[in-house]
Formats: structure tokens, sequence, C-alpha cells
């Protein structure tokens, strides 16, 4: 398999990751400010450990969680159980798990270590890319498909 028919081909290295004991209030702003809907969690020696994301945020205001303990911490409200990907897999099976679960991001595992990200926006430029290359097109700059800031592995 060619890199650009793979994870590692069109992944985005993680910039964002927040700690299980970082408040929620403080992950909530990161989410914001970097207009992403979830972030990796990450113990201190850099494994991943969980997943947070907007929908996880807003069971917590739901039932209150966040008003009554305006302290609450990530491991409180992230899930500990992740889809992960790996940089050689094929970016058509990642588009069969975007396909068939609710996730927007998967984090991307390299022995056991978190190497980027890639979101279901990732892979359907991916594909389209893939298409036109197959129909012997030259890719053009498609809106909302930025592929200069893949990351290098």
């Amino acid at each position: 398999m060619t890199p650009l028919s793979t994870v590692k081909g069109y992944m985005k290295k993680v910039p964002v990751t927040v700690h299980p004991d970082t408040e929620v209030y403080e992950a909530v702003t990161i989410l914001l400010k970097h207009r992403i809907s979830a972030v990796p969690v990450v113990n201190e020696r850099g494994k991943l450990v969980g997943i947070l994301a907007e929908r996880d945020c807003l069971e917590a205001f739901i039932n209150e969680e966040y008003y009554d303990s305006p302290t609450a911490l990530v491991r409180t409200l992230m899930s500990s159980e992740v889809v992960t990907v790996d940089p050689d897999m094929h970016i058509l099976q990642v588009a069969k798990l975007f396909a068939h679960h609710k996730f927007h991001h998967l984090p991307v595992l390299a022995e056991q270590q978190l190497v980027g990200e890639i979101s279901r926006r990732d892979v359907i430029c991916a594909v389209l890319q893939m298409h036109e290359e197959a129909a012997g097109r030259t890719t053009r700059g498609f809106a909302g498909c930025s592929l200069g800031d893949r990351a290098q592995f």
C-alpha cells in the first residue's frame, strides 16, 4: 500500500491533548478554542487513556454535574474505551469505521503511542483524492480539503 492509501498519508498531528485531571471547564475551553469536537486524554507518560467528546460535556451539563461540581475532572466524563487506528491501516477500512459509528475523530496509535488523529473529513478528502487520481485527473484543491497539513510519520 502506498502512504496515500493509508492513514499516515492523511492523519494530522495531534496538537491538543488533555490530562485526566484537567478540570472540565478548562477542557471545554480547549475544545471551543481549537474548534474540535473531541480531544484525546493522555496520562503523564503520554499514553492514551481516553477521549473526551463534546457529547460527554453535554451529558455533564444535562446532569448538572458541571454546575454541582465546577472542579469536575475529565476522568469523570471521558470515554475510556477508545477505538483507535494504526498509521498503516487502509483509508477505506477507516471509512467503514466512520460509516458504522458516531464518532468524528479517531486517535492514531503506533506502538501504543499517540502519533496523530484522523477525522471523517480527512477520510472523505482522502477518498475523493484517490478517486480523482484513479480517474487520471490531477487533484484539485477541494474546498475544505487541506492535505498540506498531513503529519510526517
